[in-house]
């Protein structure tokens, strides 16, 4: 693999256009997809190579596969690729997100946003969410079949809803928690029109739901202010003085509050899911919890998890919350001599990169060591780890993320310790982000 092999030609000088097949009529492989994406990707790449396409979605894609293939695309040097290959997916749910917008507007929208995650707002954020977590660990009840990824999924909202908004969902919660999971399951509707009992109905009614709480405290916001994010982003502006519209303020609330408990969610089931079938793992990170003298975290004590910071890329690496990411091409490209054409809806897949063999030793193993020196396989290659993504789009809240998922399981590690049976595995569901089928049914016991 070439990290600078981005523009190449085949060695007749000719380009080549790229292999592959529909797969069925009108559905192609749209349901593979939403059952065993990696499984699909790992079968078409051993026929294929690097560089394929296949119909789904009712679109013709053109996967890219592998760390230079991450790359040139994340990179994107020439504004070649466009993050509109979301909309086709996302554009009726999460309308002008910021990760639907592309080239001088993201830029901009991001630049505004940066204020929201600059360092010193980071830290007010720790300090907002703590109290939180307390609170919402306190409750929960020990015993067999905890549902840990339910419960992560209320704490995560309960957090997100501090940070973002300034409290908590209230009574509304379950509704909220609810309208989040529905729209994004509705994300990948094959079924795309608004019949009642589908997916899309129940996402575009979630949809609805989510403007008609964030549009109700606007007005306050605007005027009172705050130390959340939501007032952050009523007040942020660039240094020539641009704002946000309500609009752009509401529709940037609803994206980020998804993204960042969703994401949070599913990294902290995995890894309460890898520390139950690794104990020596869990006791390793308990200890380490233990020696920071305190159920509080700050910035500096964050730093010292360092064994924990191990296993949270390794559970990233084995599950990425986002397993592809979808480019619109606005002209065409060539890449290791295969011809991109112009509008051309392309995928690369974080989850294919993350199991390759040539990057990762023994890749289905989970072995934090990995991550350590003297191995940092990671290294390997620039673009071999990224479950944020990379370039441009890079997951503006991967900080937030980072601090809220260690601060939750820093408390839990102090107060619980969990298990599940020997010959457990979790079973995703990926017909939108994984979802352990079963919700990760632990044994939990207090300390």
């Amino acid at each position: 693999m070439n990290s600078t092999a981005g523009a190449l030609v085949s060695d007749s000088g000719h380009l080549k256009e790229v292999p592959g097949d529909g797969g069925w009529p009108l559905v192609g492989y749209s349901l593979r997809t939403l059952r065993d994406p990696i499984g699909l990707t790992q079968e078409r790449y051993a026929r294929y190579g690097e560089v394929y396409w296949a119909n789904a979605f009712g679109k013709r894609f053109i996967s890219m596969l592998g760390p230079d293939a991450n790359q040139f695309v994340y990179q994107n040097d020439d504004d070649v690729f466009a993050n509109a290959g979301w909309n086709l997916f996302l554009a009726k749910l999460f309308p002008r997100g910021l990760m639907l917008l592309d080239f001088a507007e993201h830029r901009m929208h991001r630049r505004i946003m940066q204020s929201a995650f600059r360092k010193e707002a980071l830290a007010t954020y720790l300090e907002m969410m703590q109290p939180v977590i307390a609170a919402n660990q306190s409750a929960w009840t020990p015993g067999d079949g905890f549902l840990a990824y339910d419960r992560f999924k209320q704490l995560t909202l309960e957090v997100g809803s501090q940070v973002f908004v300034g409290e908590s969902p209230g009574a509304q919660a379950e509704a909220i928690n609810r309208a989040f999971f529905d729209t994004g399951q509705a994300a990948t509707s094959l079924v795309r029109v608004s019949l009642p009992g589908t997916r899309w109905a129940r996402g575009l009614r979630g949809r609805r739901l989510l403007e008609r709480y964030f549009y109700s405290k606007l007005g306050a916001k605007r005027r009172d202010g705050g130390n959340d994010m939501f007032a952050e982003f009523c007040r942020a502006q660039t240094p020539d003085g641009e704002h946000f519209s309500d609009a752009d303020i509401v529709n940037h609330m609803i994206f980020l509050l998804m993204a960042a408990h969703d994401t949070s969610t599913i990294t902290l089931t995995n890894m309460v899911y890898q520390l139950a079938r690794h104990p020596l793992w869990q006791e390793r990170l308990r200890e380490e919890s233990r020696g920071i003298g305190s159920e509080t975290l700050d910035h500096d004590a964050l730093q010292r998890l360092t064994s924990m910071d191990l296993v949270m890329r390794e559970t990233l690496r084995l599950v990425p919350p986002v397993s592809f990411h979808p480019r619109l091409t606005v002209r065409e490209s060539v890449f290791k001599g295969f011809r991109i054409p112009a509008g051309s809806y392309v995928q690369l897949s974080p989850a294919f990169t993350h199991l390759m063999p040539e990057l990762w030793s023994d890749p289905l193993r989970f072995d934090p060591e990995r991550f350590a020196e003297p191995r940092r396989e990671d290294k390997r290659h620039p673009y071999a780890w990224v479950p944020f993504g990379g370039g441009a789009h890079k997951c503006i809240g991967m900080f937030f993320a980072d601090l809220a998922v260690k601060t939750i399981l820093h408390r839990m590690l102090l107060r619980f310790s969990w298990s599940v049976p020997v010959d457990y595995r979790i079973e995703q569901d990926y017909t939108a982000l994984p979802v352990p089928r079963d919700r990760l049914p632990i044994s939990l016991r207090l300390l």
